[in-house]
């Protein structure tokens, strides 16, 4: 039998039941006991099946209390709107040269916005954005004739979310240093989107199981009801 950790033994709560969602974060919180200051996320497995067009769940949601993640934005635009986006605190702007450097191999964002008048040419870093879900996309707000107020979403809480081949969505909604009523307040609102992006395909149960844990810490099962989910 392996040999359980001092985390491991130190953890405290049950997580087999479901329970209300404060509940959930307060037991979070309390078993992220590690040196550094973990993420809090949440998995939520939906009733539908992302293999049919009419099933898919993509959407972007602000959270009210951030995400507590520095976001590096990559923003293809070109003159004025450039300028923009470096106004904005964008670390990356540019057109063909940013180009250049990404089909190279350049990978230093976490979120890519373009004006649309530059989409032709992103749409030629598809095999390298794809994959990694960094491809812009108007429907999340990435592809934007108003590239400054996307960067400044970006970096003040702006999560997307798309749904997996599983059914389940997963996302950061905070950290473990956070107080209770600022994650409160991010799950509220993630759950909120999730569910203003039920697609018509979606029969029956839609939001069937949610769970939060933090990055070493155990996960805990939420009561969709608690969330009026």
């Amino acid at each position: 039998m392996a040999k359980q950790t001092k985390r491991f033994k130190a953890r405290t709560g049950d997580v087999t039941v479901n329970m209300p969602f404060a509940d959930a974060i307060k037991a979070v919180k309390d078993n992220a006991s590690a040196k550094f200051d973990e993420s809090i996320e949440i998995a939520v497995n939906l009733g539908v099946d992302p293999r049919h067009a009419d099933q898919q769940v993509r959407g972007v949601v602000n959270l009210p209390s951030g995400t507590g993640r520095d976001v590096r934005v990559a923003v293809f635009a070109k003159d004025a709107k450039a300028d923009e986006a470096r106004a904005a605190g964008a670390e990356h702007v540019g057109a063909e040269d940013l180009y250049e450097k990404i089909n190279g191999g350049f990978m230093d964002f976490d979120r890519v916005i373009a004006s649309p008048d530059m989409m032709a040419l992103v749409g030629r870093l598809g095999k390298v954005l794809g994959p990694r879900g960094l491809m812009p996309n108007p429907k999340v707000g990435t592809v934007t004739p108003n590239v400054a107020q996307a960067v400044k979403d970006a970096k003040g809480g702006a999560v997307e979310f798309r749904v997996e081949k599983a059914g389940i969505v997963h996302a950061g909604i905070g950290k473990a240093s956070f107080d209770q009523a600022a994650l409160e307040a991010n799950v509220k609102a993630f759950v909120d989107a999730l569910t203003k992006a039920r697609p018509s395909g979606a029969k029956g149960t839609y939001v069937k199981k949610i769970s939060l844990s933090s990055t070493m810490g155990p996960g805990f099962k939420v009561d969709p009801a608690s969330l009026g989910a």
